[in-house]
């Protein structure tokens, strides 16, 4: 079928960009469920894209230049802004990967509705077609993935303020590509160039910031968890730190504070353990425990409530969405 000489050269990009994450932050069945919401957005553009043509009045190019670029990238973001709110990807890498999967699947979907509507027409009108605009698709909502994610982690957490910048340039870039301000060829050329070059720098951003997790907390997480196994925090700045807050939390609260404390340690020294071994080549089977102890987390930090959490902030030096990601939970 002609659209695959469009889709093959997508695919093998996203399968190199998962190769290349060293670390193994995105597993095969988030990037199969990225792939599956790109189908589904997709799914549901043609329809809305249909209605809204109708019903407007406005001329095909017109629509296609101005109209769809912000019903598709609404569509396709709507998982990104999902992975992103609840917490799920926990470094710049992973959301990047999953960004484009989502363009990648959602270019499936157009391109197959594309060659069923068109008929059959030379190899490279299929290449020019089906790779220019797959690869647009993928950059686009890898790009708004970035921003977003970039932006929620500089604000302490997704919304509305730190989104819709991503969405919009997302919006922007694909009404770009479809004014046609270049020959097709040339601008699919430009997309081959350019997108490596910026998950090159995505990609080494994200992977030394993980190198400087690693080096920096490994030790001091150790050693801080084993003082609270063996009770001499009391010795440390930290039980002094805890011990000062008496007369401001109950004793319970305090008690649970410690407890989530430890837990997060043990999270934290595990997550990195697995870094290491994955980065060495070997794959290490999922602890079955881990359930629980996310669970426990959540319990304790609705227990503990925003004041304790704060209050916990300076020493919890890795974000809960990442080791949820590295430990796959």
């Amino acid at each position: 079928m002609q659209f695959l000489l469009g889709l093959v050269p997508v695919c093998v990009f996203l399968g190199a960009l998962f190769l290349f994450d060293s670390y193994k932050l995105v597993p095969p069945r988030s990037l199969f469920a990225a792939l599956g919401a790109g189908c589904v957005a997709a799914c549901v553009a043609y329809p809305v894209n249909a209605l809204l043509m109708g019903s407007s009045g406005i001329g095909l190019s017109g629509f296609t230049r101005y109209v769809a670029p912000f019903v598709e990238e609404s569509l396709k973001a709507a998982f990104l802004v999902y992975l992103l709110a609840t917490r799920r990807t926990g470094f710049l890498v992973d959301t990047a990967i999953q960004g484009f999967a989502i363009g990648a699947g959602f270019a499936l979907v157009e391109n197959v509705s594309y060659v069923a509507s068109l008929g059959s027409h030379s190899a490279i009108l299929w290449l020019v077609r089906g790779f220019g605009t797959a690869m647009m698709h993928g950059a686009a909502t890898s790009i708004a993935g970035i921003v977003g994610k970039v932006m929620s982690d500089r604000a302490g957490g997704a919304h509305a303020g730190t989104l819709l910048p991503g969405i919009l340039l997302a919006v922007l870039l694909h009404s770009a590509f479809n004014h046609f301000f270049i020959p097709a060829v040339a601008s699919t050329m430009l997309i081959v160039l350019l997108l490596p070059v910026l998950m090159s720098i995505v990609f080494a951003r994200s992977e030394a910031a993980t190198r400087r997790w690693l080096g920096v907390g490994f030790d001091t997480d150790r050693d801080l968890l084993e003082m609270i196994s063996s009770g001499r925090l009391a010795e440390t700045r930290i039980g002094e730190y805890l011990h000062a807050l008496q007369s401001r939390f109950p004793g319970e609260i305090l008690a649970d504070m410690l407890c989530l404390l430890r837990l997060r340690l043990e999270l934290s020294v595990q997550a990195k353990g697995l870094l290491l071994m994955r980065e060495a080549g070997f794959e290490i089977p999922r602890d079955p425990e881990l359930g629980g102890k996310i669970a426990e987390l959540h319990y304790l930090r609705k227990t503990i409530g925003p004041t304790g959490m704060l209050v916990l902030q300076p020493f919890l030096h890795t974000p809960e969405e990442q080791l949820r990601r590295i430990l796959r939970v």
